[in-house]
């Protein structure tokens, strides 16, 4: 056998998408079966935060996407679009894992194609990907934890009102917003973000591996950079898109095909006669919420 017992060994250790991504570009058309397919999964906006018009980027809502795209016969490998500025830290931890673990059971590849960003927790659902394959000005990074409110104290003061608030535990009513801020609150906050933090960092470190490249000691400070740069730091393996990857990958008769999420629509246009003020309330406040995330990147 060319190569030894050795050689032999490392390829029968070979993942087998490992091995289906590595000799498609080299295999002839003729020999690389029917019409290659790869299912398409378009993940975008703020990870959490949604309203009644805007369906939020969580597990439970993108999860039959998911499983219908690795479920999808003959497909050689998933690809998945990552738009987004991040959000909760759950949300995008448990799509992760649910990617990993769908990978893991069908043995397919997962290529992660980034548009305008793929930061903090869009970052996090990148590192889903065996490659993440991004534009050049696409915003990859912002390893990181943050939380923001505000405090009202001083104006309801200004207004007269009585704040009344009745709590049973020490630390039921950390942080309230009407009341003045409390340094040990900010201590107990910040020690909670330590900690999501080191498991950001340790994901990151588990997945990209030897590519990242932290020389200055700046790559899990929170900071973000264009995928031009980020592709020097390790966060991005290659500069790219998707049409033209898949095609250099699979052939030009490649099928790719977008997983569309199927919405109850008419269940949402039903009904809608006495909360409609409310929720149109609670639409504005999620967009608002979801917009500060996005110019945080400058977008």
């Amino acid at each position: 056998m060319r190569g030894g017992p050795a050689s032999y060994l490392r390829i029968m250790s070979t993942p087998l998408h490992a091995l289906r991504r590595a000799l498609a570009p080299v295999l002839p058309e003729r020999l690389r079966g029917d019409r290659p397919v790869v299912p398409v999964v378009r993940l975008q906006g703020a990870i959490g935060v949604g309203g009644p018009l805007r369906p939020a980027l969580t597990l439970a809502g993108c999860a039959p996407q998911l499983e219908r795209a690795f479920g999808t016969p003959g497909a050689r490998e998933v690809a998945i679009i990552v738009n987004s500025p991040g959000g909760s830290p759950v949300q995008a931890h448990l799509i992760h894992r649910r990617i990993r673990q769908l990978a893991a059971e069908k043995e397919l590849g997962v290529t992660v194609f980034v548009e305008d960003a793929a930061a903090s927790g869009g970052y996090m659902i990148a590192c889903a990907g065996d490659e993440i394959v991004a534009d050049p000005s696409s915003i990859v990074g912002s390893i990181g934890v943050v939380s923001a409110g505000f405090g009202f104290d001083r104006a309801i003061e200004r207004l007269g009102v009585d704040r009344r608030l009745h709590a049973s535990g020490a630390n039921k009513a950390i942080l309230d917003p009407f009341s003045p801020e409390k340094p040990e609150d900010v201590e107990r906050l910040k020690d909670i973000q330590r900690e999501v933090h080191e498991h950001f960092i340790a994901l990151v470190k588990e997945r990209r591996g030897a590519a990242l490249d932290d020389a200055d000691g700046e790559l899990f400070s929170g900071a973000f950079w264009t995928a031009s740069t980020g592709l020097g730091l390790g966060l991005v393996d290659r500069i790219g898109d998707l049409r033209a990857t898949l095609k250099e990958r699979w052939g030009e008769k490649v099928d790719i095909r977008l997983i569309a999420s199927r919405q109850p629509l008419l269940r949402r246009l039903s009904g809608r006669g006495d909360g409609v003020g409310a929720e149109l309330a609670g639409e504005a406040l999620a967009a608002l919420e979801s917009r500060a995330l996005w110019s945080r990147l400058g977008l």
